[in-house]
């Protein structure tokens, strides 16, 4: 994940670096510094609107050093809906208070104020009404245990509903874990949460529809196959078989199309990380695949997209698929669903 850094000041820049430290393990980072105050591990600038430009769409989360009126002004043209917007957190630059001031929750700015305010000795500063309550929040639920909100509307219910110390509702196809003491397993409540992949499950009057994002995608291609195919084979075949793209954590491939641009183009579009294994590795999976003899004497496996699926840790939930020079298989990866997990 992309996380930038904009600073202004000297005292902001040597921050910056500090900040820069703190989260490295978690996002690629880049540091943005006035040009009066600048060094050679930054990016000097001289307009901070130009900047902000550049990078508000292209990153997960956005750090300015700064008071917080610059940061407000950078930002307002670009600001769009909590469900696409990243993380905004403000810092001074004398590092006393660390303020999220845009996707507390979704964008997982609150959590992460939290975690740069220990790392630098500042404090936080939540506004959110039920991070301030102690309450559920379960936009940030949502986000630690990367399920995907299917109506957000339904989210600013429950949300609501919790504030007014009403029990929320629980039915589940995953098992559930942590389970607070304001949600309730059963389905006679009037707000509550569902999760499965069903998004058409509706078991409360406002029912609020949280998706596992756990397909894992396995892919075998032609050598040379462009993006567009490979993104339309996936797409129709996931459709055809109930499977939300929204869902794909992750592909699996064979080692030897590890460099092939198309597969590349696809995960970098779609945020998911690339799995390669050798043939060898491949072989080694036990259990019931689509045998090819034709891909074994090209690759050294009889199938790549089912066992790439399996060596991931996914139940086979859509067998291959061939089109076009592409075969696609998909499963889905076990999960347990912690409501006392936190994002970073």
């Amino acid at each position: 994940m992309k996380a930038v850094i904009i600073s202004i000041t000297e005292k902001g820049r040597i921050l910056s670096e500090s900040i820069c430290r703190s989260i490295a393990e978690k996002y690629d980072v880049t540091r943005y510094t006035f040009h009066k105050n600048s060094d050679e591990n930054s990016v000097s600038f001289s307009d901070i609107n130009s900047i902000v430009s550049d990078v508000f769409y292209d990153s997960e989360v956005v750090i300015f050093v700064c008071a917080c009126g610059i940061a407000v002004r950078s930002i307002a043209p670009f600001v769009h809906s909590k469900e696409s917007d990243p993380a905004v957190i403000v810092i001074d630059d004398n590092g006393k208070f660390v303020i999220p001031i845009l996707s507390g929750h979704l964008g997982g700015a609150n959590a992460l104020a939290k975690y740069i305010s220990e790392k630098i000795g500042a404090l936080p500063v939540i506004t959110t009404a039920t991070d301030i309550g102690g309450k559920f929040s379960p936009d940030s639920f949502a986000k630690a245990n990367n399920l995907i909100i299917v109506n957000i509307s339904a989210a600013k219910e429950i949300a609501a509903a919790v504030l007014g110390n009403e029990k929320i509702g629980l039915v589940s196809d995953y098992e559930c874990i942590n389970i607070p003491s304001d949600i309730v397993k059963d389905g006679n409540s009037i707000n509550g949460i569902c999760i499965s992949a069903d998004i058409n499950k509706k078991p409360f009057e406002n029912t609020l529809n949280l998706v596992p994002k756990n397909v894992v995608i396995g892919i075998g291609c032609k050598r040379g196959t462009d993006f567009k195919t490979i993104e339309k084979h996936i797409s129709d075949s996931l459709e055809a078989s109930g499977i939300e793209m929204k869902r794909i954590c992750a592909v699996a491939t064979i080692d030897i199309k590890s460099d092939e641009k198309g597969l590349l183009e696809f995960c970098e579009k779609y945020g998911v990380k690339l799995f390669t294994y050798t043939a060898d590795e491949l072989m080694s999976v036990s259990g019931n695949f689509t045998r090819s003899d034709f891909v074994l004497s090209q690759t050294g496996t009889d199938n790549v997209c089912e066992r790439g699926v399996v060596k991931s840790g996914g139940k086979l939930i859509m067998r291959k698929k061939f089109a076009n020079g592409v075969t696609a298989a998909a499963g889905e990866i076990p999960v347990t669903i912690d409501f006392a997990k936190e994002i970073l």
